[in-house]
C-alpha cells in the first residue's frame, strides 16, 4: 500500500486524504498547529507536525512516503520562501528519500508569480532527478477536484 505526504493538510487536504483513502493509500498529513492536527487525526488520517518553511521537518517524514503533496496553493501570510527557496531545497534533498514523485499544487489564492516560480523550480527538479511531478491546476471550487487530485497523485507512481 503507497503513502502520500499532504504538506499543508487543512480543509482541502483533508478532503484528499479521504480521496486517497479510499484509493487505498496511506495518508499522512501535516500541519503547524495542535488543532489542525487534532482535525487530520479525526479525519482517520495519520496527523504529523511540520512547518514547510522548515524543509527538515518535512523530510523528517518521508522515509516510507512514495509521494509528497505540496497543498499549499491558498497558504497565507508570506509565503514567498515556501514556493520558492524552501520549496527548492526540500526537492534537492528529496531525491535522497524514497519519494517517488511530487505534486504541486500551482493553483489557489497565492499570488501567480509566486505560483509559476513554484511550477518552474518543481519542473527543474523533475528534469533534473527524474522524480515524477504533477501539477494541480484545478481551483478548488470545481466539482470533483477531490477525485481529479486524487487520480494525479496516485499517477505518480502507478507507471
Amino acid at each position: 500500500m503507497a503513502r502520500s505526504l499532504i504538506v499543508g493538510c487543512g480543509c482541502r487536504g483533508l478532503e484528499l486524504g479521504a480521496e486517497l483513502s479510499g484509493l487505498g493509500w496511506q495518508v499522512r498529513g501535516t500541519s503547524r498547529r495542535r488543532d489542525g492536527l487534532d482535525a487530520i487525526e479525526a479525519a482517520g488520517l495519520e496527523p504529523a507536525e511540520a512547518d514547510p518553511d522548515r524543509p527538515g521537518t518535512v523530510l523528517e517524514l518521508c522515509g516510507d512516503v512514495a509521494v509528497v503533496v505540496w497543498l499549499l496553493g491558498a497558504a497565507a501570510g508570506d509565503v514567498a520562501a515556501i514556493h520558492g527557496p524552501r520549496l527548492e531545497r526540500l526537492l534537492e534533498k528529496l531525491v535522497d528519500t524514497p519519494v517517488r514523485g511530487f505534486a504541486y499544487e500551482s493553483a489557489g489564492s497565492v499570488d501567480r508569480d509566486l505560483l509559476d516560480d513554484g511550477r518552474r523550480i518543481v519542473q527543474r527538479a523533475g528534469e533534473t532527478w527524474r522524480i515524477p511531478v504533477a501539477f494541480l491546476d484545478i481551483e478548488r471550487n470545481e466539482p470533483g477536484w477531490a477525485r481529479a487530485t486524487a487520480d494525479a497523485v496516485a499517477g505518480l507512481v502507478a507507471g
